[in-house]
């Protein structure tokens, strides 16, 4: 079996440019990704929406990733589409770790399972929305905004009727630019942005001025919205949606107190992004609290590598920082591996890496901005008692806080308490909500709470598919 130099899964933005650096740099190199054609979630469909001409109303930045995936296709690394990884270890023998650094990655496709060998493992598996639960975010009808972008990006599905948009951050700005663009309708933008956003991003300002060309952007977005003539009501902090079978009505509060309800058939919600780590969490990688974007990252250094020999994470998912951050991420994680695996000396990829570190801090100039005006609110942390907060398993707000005083958990003791977690997406939805409302309940820090442990499989894999797998040699 071939043993390639690294191993990609994801074939987004710093999966894609990680694998042209090093097929460049002369390393073996597959990617592995889930989805059917390379571009992530942000360039998601590139490839179909060029042929159709439908890329034109997604935006230049959508279009940016045209020649990643071009480049990508031709670089020379295999290349998976439609495959799932759901377990990565070492190589062992009979269950006893050997010499090797090795790695064995497990995956699904086709309905069948293998393995793959690999000398580095690099995680590109981008980032996430963060959950933003409230009563009634379970009704159809309700979805976040990332969801919506993506039926219009892979099948072009606008909704037929006005849309209301609840959230805050660049997203939301965005989507809703390119659903008028499409022809689409928007009912209302309820802004959740909390108050002070102009004064909290003072002391970034300075620093966001070399990035001044997409602040601009972003001004243009909102200047267009308020041309629309849709309401726009600013300083949500509290949503309640109801219906019977699926949504018919928002109920909303602003910070000062005014109240208001509207009807409406699709509700879409966003709080903002972070990152993925449910893969570098069941690996048992060091991470770290970022108070800034209030959620858990991977301790990497400046080529990616985490705290386990031979395991890079590149992109998003090592902290939020948008698609061209990501690109160049991808390309000095490549470097790092380059540089353990003996193709390029120290000073080789040091002076390889030097302009990338540059271009890194110019496209990262607009992030300490955008974290401290889109701060999330508090109340999406606390949702009120009766709110369902684990999807999968139905375990409300209520549930978790009479457990969290039951002898003080963790939040693994909490999953086997209540089965919060314990769902088919292992807690990706409820992992960041539970470990908050433990948190406010027991007063403690969500940096001292944690989060919970992963196990794998990391994705669905059925018992016939693990029945047909050959052991490792």
């Amino acid at each position: 079996m071939q043993t390639y130099d690294i191993l990609i899964v994801g074939a987004g933005p710093a999966g894609m440019s990680a694998a042209i650096r090093s097929a460049c740099l002369g390393m073996t190199t597959i990617v592995i990704d889930e989805q059917p054609a390379p571009g992530g979630q942000i360039w998601r469909s590139i490839e179909d929406n060029i042929r159709r001409g439908a890329h034109r109303e997604l935006g230049a930045a959508y279009n940016d990733g045209a020649a990643v995936v071009r480049r990508f296709r031709e670089c020379g690394a295999q290349y998976l589409p439609d495959t799932r990884v759901w377990q990565i270890e070492r190589v062992a023998d009979r269950g006893k770790p050997v010499a090797s650094n090795d790695w064995i990655v497990f995956l699904s496709r086709a309905g069948a399972v293998e393995y793959i060998r690999a000398r580095h493992v690099l995680l590109a598996t981008g980032a996430q929305e963060r959950p933003m639960p409230f009563p009634g975010w379970t009704l159809p009808g309700v979805m976040t905004v990332g969801a919506a972008q993506i039926l219009h990006k892979n099948a072009r599905q606008i909704p037929d009727q006005p849309v209301w948009i609840a959230g805050s951050g660049p997203l939301p700005l965005l989507y809703m630019n390119q659903l008028l663009d499409a022809g689409g309708r928007i009912g209302g933008w309820l802004d959740t942005t909390p108050s002070g956003g102009i004064r909290r991003g003072i002391p970034a300002l300075r620093g966001a001025m070399s990035g001044w060309h997409d602040l601009l952007k972003g001004l243009l977005w909102s200047a267009r919205l308020r041309g629309k003539g849709f309401p726009i009501v600013r300083n949500v902090n509290s949503l309640r949606a109801f219906g019977i079978g699926r949504l018919e009505q928002i109920a909303f509060r602003t910070e000062s107190g005014l109240e208001g309800e509207v009807a409406a058939s699709v509700l879409l919600v966003h709080e903002g992004v972070m990152p993925s780590i449910h893969f570098t969490q069941a690996m048992g990688c060091s991470h770290r609290w970022n108070d800034a974007q209030l959620c858990f990252e991977p301790e990497v250094d400046t080529w990616g590598k985490s705290s386990i020999t031979g395991l890079y994470v590149a992109g998003d998912g090592a902290g939020v920082g948008g698609a061209k951050a990501a690109c160049t991420r991808g390309e000095l994680s490549a470097i790092g591996v380059a540089l353990s695996l003996g193709t390029l000396s120290i000073e080789r990829a040091n002076e390889v890496g030097a302009p990338l570190r540059r271009r890194l801090r110019h496209e990262l100039a607009m992030r300490p901005l955008l974290d401290s005006v889109y701060r999330p609110r508090d109340e999406i942390f606390t949702p009120a008692d009766e709110t369902i907060v684990c999807r999968c398993e139905e375990v409300t707000a209520r549930d978790v806080r009479l457990t969290a005083r039951l002898g003080q958990p963790g939040p693994n003791q909490l999953k086997a308490f209540t089965r919060a977690g314990m769902g088919p997406c292992q807690g990706r939805q409820c992992g960041y909500t539970v470990a908050n409302l433990l948190a406010s309940t027991q007063c403690r820090s969500v940096a001292a709470v944690g989060f919970q442990r992963v196990r794998p499989p990391l994705k669905p894999v059925t018992l016939a598919e693990l029945s047909a797998l050959d052991e490792p040699s």
